[in-house]
């Protein structure tokens, strides 16, 4: 008896606790949250805390305070200079409806797909009225925020506000990159062509002027040279001159050995001439005397 007692205060508390835990809930600082019985919205809980709903009847489905993040697909646009870009843009947006947003989109699944069709349209709407240079300038910020002027209103119709809306990226198609790309490639092979001719010009000039300079310089050198020889030479002539008037015969005697110096030169000389020769003259007068012991 008594351990059935204890079965039926088991089952009882443990009902009583389902009972609890189905009749309250708590909403977080981060969150709301809406109270729905059979499917159908019954209050809105958007204040932080512990609350109560019908038990078994009534269900909870909480979504974020906090600011959300869409990136929807890149698309292509063409701008007013004829040019095509793709744009990489992405919102932020926060639920700021619970009871509408749940009405609209049912949960954030179907609000990225909604607001991707708002923001897609209106971007490509505002930046195909602008030239490249513009959306690449300051001025984008002026776009963005005109574009999330034009959207708001609907956002709204959706329980949803537009907090920021951004280009993250924009890109040019491949096949226009690739014509810009060689286009740039041609003017930097232009640039590096004009660049190299102008060195050869200047490396041209340096090197006549080198060749001046080295001309003027051997010529000058040549010149002194000149002068150097012509005074040893005066000055060579006047000593020999001098020697000569002192003594005509030691004045023989070294143009002789001049003479020797020129015709002897070299290890192959051979020579055939008479002991009496006059060349030899000063050979044959020449006494080497006799060493005394």
């Amino acid at each position: 008896m008594k351990n059935k007692k204890t079965v039926i205060f088991g089952v009882f508390v443990l009902f009583t606790l389902i009972v609890i835990s189905q009749t309250l809930f708590t909403v977080h600082e981060t969150q709301q949250a809406i109270v729905l019985q059979f499917g159908d919205p019954r209050a809105v809980k958007d204040k932080p805390g512990l609350h109560w709903k019908i038990p078994f009847v009534q269900n909870v489905t909480y979504y974020e305070k906090r600011t959300l993040d869409l990136d929807p697909p890149p698309f292509e646009v063409l701008l007013t200079d004829k040019k095509r870009i793709n744009v990489d843009a992405f919102a932020r947006y926060r639920i700021v409806n619970a009871l509408e947003f749940f009405k609209t989109v049912q949960n954030e699944i179907g609000a990225r797909d909604r607001l991707a069709a708002l923001v897609n349209p209106a971007l490509r709407a505002v930046i195909a009225r602008v030239s490249l240079k513009e959306v690449l300038s300051a001025k984008r910020t002026d776009l963005m925020e005109q574009i999330q002027k034009d959207i708001e209103a609907d956002a709204l119709r959706f329980g949803i506000k537009i907090v920021d809306i951004r280009i993250g990226r924009t890109d040019l198609p491949e096949q226009t990159s690739q014509a810009v790309f060689n286009r740039m490639r041609t003017e930097r092979e232009r640039q590096a062509r004009e660049a190299r001719a102008e060195g050869k010009e200047i490396a041209q000039k340096i090197r006549a002027q080198a060749d001046k300079e080295r001309t003027v310089i051997l010529a000058n050198a040549e010149r002194d040279a000149q002068i150097q020889r012509g005074q040893g030479e005066a000055g060579r002539n006047n000593i020999l001159g001098r020697a000569y008037g002192r003594d005509p015969q030691f004045f023989a005697f070294y143009k002789s050995l001049e003479q020797y110096q020129k015709a002897l030169i070299g290890n192959d000389t051979t020579m055939v001439l008479s002991p009496d020769s006059e060349f030899f003259r000063f050979f044959n007068n020449f006494n080497l005397g006799k060493k005394r012991k």
